[in-house]
């Protein structure tokens, strides 16, 4: 039991499925154990579009609550791939900005929408061109792009997830698991995708899914293969970032919405997981 009990992960949490007030989201993470936060929106504002006043108020609250930052959720690459590619790139810097302010270097990113009538296939090139542009900023400025697996992106398969981190070949884009997510497209996660995809897993996003509906459940009441994933991760000596994406009220473009109430069940689900596998989080 010694070696299933050693794994120790830091929980955080999307403050903003919480609430739109920062003092808000850090007193119900806070209650649940969590010393951490992934700061996606604050006052309703997102990452992207916090001006200077914002931002340090931000920072002041963070700073006086003794609120870590596990990472900058941002919506990076979470249009369509006929845009501009320099206006993303313009956008991700005003994204460093809050990371480098909030102290983290993780920013989680997209990898765009194929858009209407168009195959993801069509645009490989293309994405990988706009990914290559957003790594090559991310390098310059020492911060680490988290490419999550989300549903309609290029990136949404494991296929396609691996062909973009190893095409793409840097060291500062890595991924976000999220299993409900690839739930949502059809894909067992941990049996279509663990092993080829672990080792550039550098983040997880906690949120379950059942196959039949894509409805979002908390961990392990879906079909995400929570349970197994989890395990894997124990046994292979994972040591980063747990964080909670409840998504069990409201989900659109930009995020998704549980309440402190839903927020909390699904966070004592996720605990339960972890109790039964021997990892304790800090």
């Amino acid at each position: 039991m010694s070696e299933r009990s050693s794994a120790v992960w830091t929980l955080s949490g999307f403050g903003d499925e919480i609430d739109a007030e920062p003092r808000v989201q850090v007193a119900v993470l806070q209650a649940l154990g969590a010393r951490h936060i992934e700061v996606r929106s604050a006052w309703g504002v997102n990452v992207v579009d916090l001006d200077d006043e914002q931002l340090e108020r931000l920072r002041a609250v963070l700073r006086e609550q003794g609120m870590a930052v596990s990472a900058v959720a941002s919506p990076i690459g979470k249009v369509d791939v006929s845009l501009d590619p320099a206006a993303e790139v313009e956008r991700l810097r005003r994204v460093i900005r809050v990371a480098h302010a909030l102290e983290t270097p993780s920013i989680r990113v997209f990898s765009f929408y194929p858009g209407a009538g168009r195959r993801a296939v069509d645009v490989r090139d293309e994405v990988l061109r706009r990914m290559r542009l957003l790594a090559d900023e991310a390098e310059r400025e020492g911060v680490v792009l988290l490419h999550e697996n989300e549903k309609g992106i290029y990136g949404d398969v494991p296929e396609r997830v691996l062909d973009l981190v190893e095409s793409v070949g840097s060291p500062a884009l890595r991924l976000a698991w999220d299993n409900a997510n690839f739930v949502q497209v059809g894909v067992r996660p941990f049996t279509d995708g663990y092993a080829a995809l672990r080792p550039y897993l550098d983040y997880l996003q906690v949120k379950d899914a059942l196959a039949a509906t894509g409805v979002v459940v908390p961990a392990g009441a879906g079909d995400g293969e929570l349970r197994e994933t989890l395990t894997a991760l124990r046994d292979d000596g994972y040591a980063g970032f747990a964080s909670l994406e409840p998504h069990l009220g409201d989900a659109f473009e930009l995020g998704g919405f549980s309440g402190p109430a839903s927020f909390g069940v699904a966070a004592r689900a996720f605990a339960s997981l972890l109790a039964d596998l021997g990892v304790t989080t800090r």
